[in-house]
């Protein structure tokens, strides 16, 4: 047992967002690094496909996920974060000194499935203890983080071009330790009060001999699987393209005319730069104070013309200065932010850490699977091939969103859940025999 004192509120809340900032740290830190891996193990391009399928961003975080989530609903949300920041370092640590490729690849899986483990969760967890009022506000803070760290790493990553691959490790260097800081004050963090109340519903069912299975029960519900189904549609098919910005939006740069590493950081770091403030000023501001089917229809008609842009129309420096700021006002106010706050608000206490989880695995693997072939079609069939592909997932993700937008605004999650289950929610068990 440990004497520190514990912290909650705000504090708590950008404790448990810094989740994000390193899982999108270390996609943006393989992303600007990848072709020099590339050049230094002498890899394929389907093998740097590969590496980043395995990653953070991909089937790495989607293991992490699904793993995280059940965890965190059985032992609680701060049971995440005692341990995954630990592996976290251990996979970051021997991308910093790998000498081989089987170092690069372990570090990469290692960190994946510490962030996959650990962001659904962070979601999870400020929902739970945001107010109802602010619950926009307070999720906005991660995806805040979430936004901050390309627009930093792309920025760093900027500076150190000229070191080369020893750049590059300095980079992962900086996320070690600001994982490690971070795990330093979450030692302090309060458990969940809103987990801690169904822990003890649960506890009290299981001595009277109810053995819940939850992702049977999630899996069986049909108010669950709507959700799933909705939540699917907005998340996967937009981090579809999110996914493959994340970790391949240089190269796309380069098939369009931008050769130079520090033009295509720097129109990242405009990119990201927007979508920081998008999400403040925008998603964090007016979340909770306008209709959100509007704000949501916002942010996916800007990422769709984006898209549009850089397809349709003839590309220049300007052509991809607009793209850039486009698509970043639109991270900052669409579907990330939108999914980590309906997530939360559109399933029970007892297995919403495990949902995300489920949704968290799919989103990845569908960003695994074409990150796998993306730099092969980008290099055999270029932009417009692949933007053909991101403009279907965004017309579909756009469309699901703001027609099946749930009205869940400025409700408690208690309220929620009786809304949606009834009051309790009610769902099927197994009786243990004696």
């Amino acid at each position: 047992m440990t004497n520190t004192p514990q912290i909650g509120g705000w504090k708590a809340t950008v404790a448990v967002s810094m989740s994000n900032y390193i899982e999108a740290g270390s996609i943006i830190a393989l992303a600007t690094s990848l072709t020099l891996w590339q050049e230094y193990f002498g890899f394929s391009n389907l093998v740097v496909g590969l590496v980043a399928a395995l990653s953070a961003n991909a089937f790495g975080a989607a293991v992490g996920a699904m793993i995280g989530g059940p965890l965190g609903d059985r032992y609680g949300r701060k049971f995440i974060y005692t341990y995954d920041l630990i592996l976290y370092m251990i996979g970051t640590a021997l991308v910093i000194f790998a000498v081989a490729p089987w170092m690069l690849i372990v570090g990469v899986i290692l960190t994946g499935i510490a962030v996959g483990a650990g962001v659904p969760v962070a979601w999870t967890y400020i929902a739970e203890e945001a107010p109802s009022a602010q619950r926009a506000r307070h999720v906005g803070t991660a995806q805040f983080a979430w936004s901050l760290a390309p627009a930093l790493v792309f920025l760093l990553a900027t500076v150190v071009v000229p070191l080369g691959l020893l750049g590059s490790r300095l980079v992962f260097a900086h996320l070690f330790v600001i994982a490690f800081i971070t795990w330093w004050i979450r030692r302090r963090l309060s458990e969940s009060h809103t987990w801690k109340k169904s822990n003890e519903a649960r506890l009290l069912e299981e001595a009277s001999g109810v053995k819940r299975r939850n992702y049977r029960e999630l899996l069986t519900n049909a108010t669950n699987l709507k959700a799933l189904l909705f939540l699917v549609g907005v998340y996967a098919l937009w981090n579809l393209v999110a996914g493959q910005m994340g970790i391949f939006m240089p190269r796309v740069y380069e098939s369009s005319g931008v050769e130079s590493s520090a033009e295509q950081n720097l129109l990242q770091v405009l990119l990201w730069t927007l979508t920081v403030l998008a999400t403040y000023f925008g998603f964090m501001k007016y979340g909770d104070r306008i209709d959100r089917r509007l704000l949501y229809g916002i942010g996916a008609v800007l990422g769709l013309a984006a898209w549009v842009l850089l397809v349709f129309v003839h590309v220049t420096m300007p052509v991809l200065i607009l793209f850039a700021a486009l698509w970043g006002i639109s991270a900052g106010i669409g579907a990330q932010a939108f999914y980590a706050l309906w997530a939360a608000e559109m399933f029970a206490t007892r297995y919403r850490a495990s949902a995300q989880g489920v949704l968290f695995f799919v989103a990845r693997i569908v960003v695994g699977l074409l990150s796998y072939w993306f730099p092969t079609l980008l290099a055999e069939h270029g932009v417009p091939f692949v933007g053909a592909i991101m403009i279907g997932a965004l017309v579909a993700a756009m469309l699901i969103g703001v027609i099946w937008a749930p009205d869940t605004q400025g409700k408690s999650l208690e309220q929620i859940e009786q809304e949606r289950y009834g009051e309790p929610a009610k769902q099927p068990v197994e009786q243990t025999t004696a």
